[in-house]
């Protein structure tokens, strides 16, 4: 098992690409925080975990506020231990509108969660990797962060800040044996995706503009990644933005 005697705290874990990962993690041994605002959805992935024979507390926490933060490594380190692996992967689309149309508030919402709380993630987490002896941080980002999107402002904004984030740590913690690195997915097979769509199915039109592969992603397949940059097999990877597109950003 690629992650024997690992404790993961992985943020989003409720749904989507966290809730994937959390289940392949668990699968290759790691003990698995499961963090999510919607606490329900996050019992529901540890109650997932364990019936697999795995190990997993569910802790809520709004990513965006600093107590959250700190309240759920905390929680981690006591009822588990110190994590060696932290998935900062909470995140939200936002509204999609023009920036003069945005309001403050929604642009704020969105840079909040989807940056500010990867920072606060690090912020809370980094010393406890450093006591570890290291570890593997891996944030979500997107191909928003690395290309435009129209009417996605606080988004692209947010995902490229986080890759910046990303490179900055790297740098900063990189003589404690902490590596970190970003995950950038395309168009992925997800909830977030789906109320981006209005609730139906991507059009083949719309397939084939942003995927030379003719499809969309499957979780599974962030989530591989994920496991990729936790694991030893990516020792010699950190600083770097992972591109997991299908080809929308070459097309």
């Amino acid at each position: 098992m690629k992650l024997a005697n690992k404790i993961a705290l992985i943020t989003g874990a409720g749904s989507g690409m966290g809730r994937v990962a959390s289940l392949l993690f668990a699968k290759e041994g790691a003990k698995i925080a499961a963090i999510d605002i919607d606490e329900k959805a996050a019992h529901e992935t540890a109650r997932m975990i364990e019936s697999e024979g795995g190990k997993a507390i569910a802790v809520k926490a709004d990513v965006s506020k600093s107590a959250d933060a700190q309240a759920m490594v905390a929680a981690t380190v006591e009822k588990l231990g110190a994590p060696n692996i932290v998935y900062n992967n909470a995140g939200i689309e936002g509204k999609a509108e023009p920036i003069v149309q945005l309001s403050e508030d929604d642009f704020d919402r969105v840079i909040a969660i989807n940056l500010r709380g990867v920072w606060l993630g690090m912020k809370y987490s980094l010393p406890h990797l450093i006591k570890n002896g290291g570890g593997a941080i891996i944030n979500t980002a997107s191909i928003a962060g690395l290309v435009g999107l129209r009417n996605s402002s606080a988004y692209c904004a947010a995902k490229a800040g986080v890759i910046a984030l990303t490179r900055v740590a790297a740098l900063e913690y990189g003589r404690y044996n902490i590596r970190v690195n970003a995950i950038c997915p395309g168009a992925i097979d997800t909830p977030m995706v789906s109320r981006v769509q209005g609730g139906g199915a991507m059009s083949e039109r719309a397939i084939s503009r942003i995927s030379t592969l003719g499809r969309i992603g499957k979780p599974e397949e962030i989530a591989k990644m994920a496991l990729f940059l936790a694991s030893d097999d990516a020792s010699f990877a950190t600083g770097a933005p992972f591109v997991v597109d299908g080809g929308w950003t070459v097309s």
